[in-house]
Order: structure tokens, then C-alpha cells, then sequence
């Protein structure tokens, strides 16, 4: 593959736009606010953009030809939690926004959205101190039913939750406990996907300041459902053939993901990404030396699954920053964050798969091919026959 020179990633820009939206809360369905933020720093960037009608972002980078146009995508929503009980004693019970375990949640302080303002409070399991319940505390469950949020407000009873302010339905989002230390390392909750997002930013501010001209038009989309499962599918139009995924690598026992690097992924829940688009990634990172994994992902899915499931005939791949503890404290480094974006700009710097792709429906001329008929033959070695061997009655014939 071709080596062209890639332009400098601005990582002070990028570690401060990261820093930015996650001081932003944003759980599904309370995700105004970074939407606004997200638009105001492409408008700093001058790339013009629409937004759907809740919110979804899709930005546009002119290239040389309009077809076959590409995406590449991250999500702003956030996981998070829901007021769902005003109970008794005077805490709230709660349910979680996403797919995420209580167990991270336990000890943490969040705020709760009322209509009319903003309270502070603490997630606790419902047995938490040790001197009221000795080895109690350490026996009971671990889930969402056993875990309720003691608001800071003087409630001892659910009229006191309710003059509060506070109802069934109120969002939740738990702080987000950020550290970037100096060797690189950065901790906080919901670095999926901000983390990305920050990447998508950068890698968007790089092409821009170099001037260069993409080979087709190119569409960043920033979406607001990822974490509930409908992601991308909002944002997406006909002219788009390809679209590549920024989320967050599982990097974990069995996994071949690493902290700082960025990974490849070759397939998840929702089945094999595309064939040819992974391994022109693949191919993109080998030639620009960018340090990369490939993986495979059991209990994942992505934008792009959504995208698919939505009907889109688009090639999808997913390519990530490698994190810790995904859906809990998440860890990554700048590295994986730095090699993230340089594969970014890479590929919307490359040209497009196929340029059959630019028409949905098409002959066979100009189709991809995965195995020529060389690569089909299978090793295959002759038994003999039984009858040379054995006997009639099934011994082995004393001539063998």
C-alpha cells in the first residue's frame, strides 16, 4: 500500500477536548448539552454540519468526488441511571441507563436532574456500613435492585424525596473521576466514548489545518443512542458506502487489545465486520507504522451494527482506543488515543474500497474478490481402497 505523509495530530487539542466533554454529563436521552459543545467545536474547525431532529451530528469534508462517500462515527451519549423508586426510607431506587453492573456503581457520587434543578448525592449498596451489619455487608447481593442513591437533602421518608423536588424518571449520571497522569495513563469513567470523540475531533482539525484534499466526500457523525443499541442508524444517508466505527477495545484476559495501541477489530456480536474494509485498515496501519492490534470481540457491539440492522448495504469496520475495565473505571493511554487518530486520518485519506461502491446496485464488473481460484484448492490425500487390505472377513489380508 501506498505511504502518504500523514499530518501532525494536535494531542494538546485533543486531550483538551477529551477533558471538555467529560466534565459534560451525557447518559442517553440527556444529551443536549454535548451535542451543543460537539457543534460549536466543529464550527471552530469551520466543518459545516446538520443535526437530526434529538441530536445525532453529521459533519461533512468534501473530497474530490462525492461517491462512494464514507463515514466515520463516535458516540457522544454516556451510560448512566434513572430515578425509578421514591422509596420509603428516603432514597431512590434506580435502573441503569445502558448495559452496565451495579457493583461499579456502588460508593459513587452523581448528580440527580430533577425538572428544576440539580442534587448531589451517593450510590450505596442497602446494607452499607459495617457497624450496623457486620458481614452483612460483604454477603449481600450485588445488583440494581440492592443498590439505592442517598441524596444530600434532609429525607427521611419519600415525602421528603418528593418536596425535594425529585421524581420517577429523573436522569442520574455519576461523576466521571478523571485523572491523566504525567506518564500518559488516563483513568475516568465513560472514556467510551468521549475518548473517541476527542480522537474523531482531532482527526478532523488535522486535515483541516493541512489543507489536504480527500479523495471523497467524508462524513464524521457524532451519534446520541449508541449505548441503548440504535446508534448510527439516525444519521446515515444513501451516498455513504463505507463507515468506520471509533469505540472503545476491550483490553482484558483472552484479548489480544492493548492499552497503547489502537485495535482492529475483526468482528463482534453482530457477526464479521467487512472483509475488505478491515484489511485495508489493517494494510493503512502497517504501512504508516502505526502500533496496532487485531481482535475479536464476544459481548460488543458498535455504531455499526446498529447501522447494519437499520438496512444500510455499507461495508462497516470498527477500529479502537485499547481500555481497562470497559463500563466501569476505564483506563487507557495516550498512545492508543494518538494511534487511534493517526489510522483515522489514514483511512479518510486513502482512497474507498471499491469505486464500484458508488452506485448500491451494479454488475459483477469491478467487484471485490477475497479468494482466487488458486487459494480454493484443498489438500486432499487418497485412502486406499478396503478392499486391497482386508479379507472377507474383515482381517487384514496377510499380502499387506
Amino acid at each position: 500500500m501506498k505511504k502518504t505523509q500523514l499530518p501532525p495530530i494536535d494531542y494538546a487539542f485533543l486531550e483538551e477536548t477529551l477533558l471538555q466533554l467529560l466534565a459534560i454529563p451525557s447518559p442517553v436521552g440527556l444529551t443536549d448539552a454535548v451535542v451543543r459543545y460537539t457543534a460549536s467545536r466543529l464550527d471552530a474547525i469551520a466543518i459545516p454540519y446538520e443535526i437530526t431532529r434529538r441530536g445525532a451530528i453529521r459533519a461533512t469534508l468534501k473530497g474530490r468526488e462525492a461517491r462512494p462517500a464514507r463515514a466515520i462515527v463516535a458516540h457522544l451519549d454516556t451510560l448512566g441511571a434513572m430515578v425509578r423508586e421514591i422509596k420509603p426510607n428516603g432514597r431512590l431506587g434506580v435502573v441503569p441507563i445502558g448495559s452496565w453492573s451495579s457493583r461499579f456503581a456502588e460508593g459513587a457520587r452523581l448528580t440527580v436532574f430533577t425538572d428544576t434543578q440539580q442534587l448531589r448525592g451517593t450510590c450505596l449498596p442497602l446494607k452499607t456500613s459495617g457497624h450496623a451489619f457486620g458481614g452483612e455487608i460483604d454477603t449481600q447481593p450485588s445488583d440494581w435492585d440492592h443498590v439505592e442513591v442517598r441524596v444530600d437533602v434532609p429525607a427521611h421518608s419519600a415525602k421528603d424525596l418528593d418536596d425535594a423536588g425529585i421524581h420517577v424518571g429523573d436522569w442520574i449520571a455519576f461523576d466521571p473521576q478523571t485523572e491523566v497522569q504525567p506518564d500518559g495513563y488516563i483513568n475516568s469513567r465513560y472514556l467510551d466514548d468521549k475518548a473517541a470523540v476527542a480522537v474523531l475531533l482531532a482527526a478532523c482539525k488535522a486535515l483541516v489545518d493541512s489543507g489536504v484534499t480527500l479523495p471523497v466526500d467524508a462524513h464524521p457523525l457524532f451519534t446520541i443512542t449508541e449505548e441503548v443499541g440504535s446508534g448510527s442508524s439516525a444519521a446515515l444517508h444513501g451516498d455513504i458506502a463505507e463507515m468506520v466505527s471509533l469505540d472503545i477495545a476491550i483490553a482484558a484476559p483472552g484479548q489480544n487489545t492493548d492499552e497503547r495501541a489502537v485495535t482492529i477489530c475483526l468482528q463482534d456480536m453482530a457477526g464479521p465486520f467487512d472483509y475488505h474494509l478491515t484489511h485495508k485498515l489493517i494494510d493503512l496501519a502497517k504501512a504508516h507504522g502505526i502500533e496496532h492490534r487485531r481482535d475479536v470481540f464476544r459481548f460488543y457491539r458498535s455504531d455499526s451494527a446498529a447501522a447494519v440492522e437499520a438496512g444500510n448495504d455499507i461495508r462497516t469496520a470498527l477500529i479502537g482506543f485499547g481500555a481497562d475495565a470497559s463500563h466501569a473505571q476505564e483506563r487507557t493511554h495516550r498512545d492508543s488515543l494518538q494511534a487511534l487518530a493517526e489510522l483515522s486520518v489514514a483511512y479518510l485519506m486513502s482512497d474507498p474500497v471499491a469505486r464500484r461502491d458508488r452506485k448500491s446496485m451494479g454488475s459483477l464488473e469491478g467487484f471485490t474478490e477475497q479468494l482466487k481460484p488458486e487459494e480454493m484448492q484443498v489438500s486432499t490425500t487418497s485412502l486406499p481402497d478396503p478392499q486391497v487390505f482386508l479379507e472377507a472377513d474383515g482381517t487384514v489380508s496377510p499380502d499387506n
